[in-house]
């Protein structure tokens, strides 16, 4: 009892504490000059932008439509909202139009029949957008260091690769937090990526110009990173999917920064798509033959699966409470679960959830198994420059003079005081927490879990609330694989949405289920064609109505 009563004064000594630093901030933070009466994207006019990459494909090699005018209308999109949104950092338009006229030629040319073609490229002919901490061949691989401004890619990262060799066309690079490890997708060379929503809201991060450009309707596919919710964070801010695999199953190779310690076995490259029938054949594409093992062809009925709801992480000091929106969407979906599928989802607390953040933090710090220690966050910021003086920085900062962000200079100010090796007690708290959910999901449980506490932040307004994060970074270590998906609107305008954990290479449970969710709550919405900024949810139905 005492300890619960400390917890409670501790966090809202904590709660204080941050609005007086907020406070300080606004005060010191320049303020953005981008006009803040436009707030919102353009409608999308073009059917094309509306179908799905695998429907895509179908129809190209239907000859029904060529590439070239699917590529070519996805350029006019990104070229319509990106200077709104800032998503795509750099384009390689003419070579893709290139490639795309290569494919229509091959498509004229083959004699095997669209069987051939769809089995040998299953993708031919499909625009895709990758993060631009991949390797990307002739596209800048900086990660958002102005130091690594001159790094042009050579190579493609495999799964990349993987995604190329599948017929699928890269259109350019998007934008990301500094060295991927912020969930604001902001650094001083490209500089901060919008919501498609909201303007005046980030797109989460690292991967968060894919979110942003799959969000806007300026990519139908994309590929991210996930080490710490990378990937499902910025799904929900821009109501779209993202699949964290089973760890080991899709390549890291090939991305900057590359992990250390223990750190390989926590990062997870994997599938942003704006439609949920999209995210197993991508994921089949970029896994290559570890795929394999995830058993992705067998059919998975619904009905024979064991649903389990958690609605929160118990009560950590260190992170806000859930959005009661997003508490209110969970329970839909479990309303929708039972009626639609005759399941009965148990509702649970798991304690542990609470340590999330210090789990999180104690194993990326760890050793690894050659008893390195991780590479420092100050090593990654020096890249290719000068090393890094963390109080120096901060000070050039206050006056507009660093070459680094606030969160990234903050991160390495904390790493100077973090403890190298976890304690006995949160060691213990993980071990416990892998066992128990690991139990628990077996072959055939599906776990509801919050993708974040709050809707899609104002810009800068996490360096506030800084390990709410944790909701998703706890499934990196414990190597589940999580599938995000959108789940509606917010009285606001914003995306709903919720988190799908299921055991180790059961990836295909998760998938399953965000297809079943997105029939029943309408997926991804066109964040143009919102009439006003308020939306009335039909809780009777599981579906959203945009009223004027």
């Amino acid at each position: 009892m005492a300890l619960i009563r400390f917890e409670r004064f501790l966090a809202s000594m904590l709660r204080g504490a941050v609005w007086m630093l907020f406070a300080v901030f606004q005060l010191l933070a320049p303020q953005r000059g981008a006009d803040r009466s436009v707030r919102r994207l353009p409608p999308i006019t073009n059917p094309l932008l509306r179908v799905p990459a695998m429907r895509l494909a179908r129809m190209i090699r239907r000859r029904e439509v060529t590439s070239v005018e699917v590529v070519q209308t996805y350029i006019d999109r990104i070229q319509e909202i990106n200077p709104l949104i800032n998503a795509m950092v750099k384009d390689r338009f003419p070579l893709a139009l290139q490639e795309a006229a290569q494919v229509d030629k091959l498509i004229d040319e083959e004699t095997g029949g669209e069987d051939v073609l769809e089995d040998r490229l299953p993708l031919l002919g499909v625009p895709f957008t990758v993060k631009e901490a991949f390797s990307l061949q002739g596209m800048p691989n900086s990660t958002g260091l102005v130091s690594r401004r001159g790094v042009i890619s050579a190579t493609d990262a495999p799964p990349v690769a993987l995604l190329k060799r599948a017929g699928a066309i890269p259109l350019g690079v998007t934008n990301c937090s500094e060295l991927c490890m912020w969930l604001e997708s902001h650094n001083r060379l490209y500089g901060i990526t919008n919501n498609p929503y909201d303007l005046e809201r980030i797109p989460g991060g690292s991967s968060g110009g894919e979110g942003s450009i799959l969000g806007g309707g300026g990519s139908v596919i994309g590929v991210g990173s996930d080490v710490g919710g990378s990937i499902r964070i910025p799904a929900f801010f821009n109501g779209i999917f993202g699949h964290k695999p089973t760890s080991g199953v899709v390549s890291n190779v090939g991305q900057f920064p590359p992990p250390s310690g223990q750190q390989p076995g926590f990062l997870c490259t994997g599938p942003m798509c704006r439609y949920a029938q999209d995210l197993l054949p991508m994921l089949r594409v970029m896994g290559g033959a570890n795929a394999d093992r995830l058993s992705l062809s067998s059919e998975v009925d619904l009905k024979r699966l064991r649903f389990f709801s958690v609605p929160h992480d118990g009560g950590s000091p260190l992170v806000s409470p859930v959005d009661q929106q997003l508490v209110l969407a969970q329970r839909r979906v479990v309303q929708r679960l039972e009626a639609d599928l005759g399941v009965k989802v148990q509702q649970l607390k798991i304690p542990q959830l609470k340590y999330s953040f210090q789990i999180w933090s104690a194993m990326m710090g760890a050793p690894g198994k050659d008893g390195k220690q991780p590479t420092s966050f100050a090593e990654l910021m020096s890249d290719h420059g000068k090393k890094v003086w963390p109080l120096w920085e901060m000070a050039k900062w206050t006056v507009g003079l660093s070459k680094h962000t606030v969160a990234a200079i903050g991160l390495v100010l904390v790493e100077m005081f973090q403890r190298s090796q976890p304690t006995q007690f949160i060691l213990q708290q993980k071990e416990s927490l892998q066992k128990d959910l690991e139990e628990l999901l077996g072959t055939d449980g599906v776990l509801l879990y919050p993708s974040h506490p709050h809707l899609a932040p104002k810009h800068h307004h996490p360096l506030f609330t800084p390990f709410n994060f944790s909701y998703t970074g706890i499934f990196n270590i414990l190597g589940l694989p999580v599938t995000q998906c959108p789940l509606g609107l917010s009285a606001e305008g914003l995306p709903l949405g919720l988190q799908l954990v299921v055991g180790k290479q059961q990836d295909r449970l998760s998938l399953a289920t965000a297809v079943f969710l997105e029939k029943t709550f309408g997926g991804w919405r066109d964040p143009g064609s919102i009439a006003t900024a308020t939306t009335q949810l039909d809780t009777s139905r599981g579906t959203s109505t945009t009223t004027s």
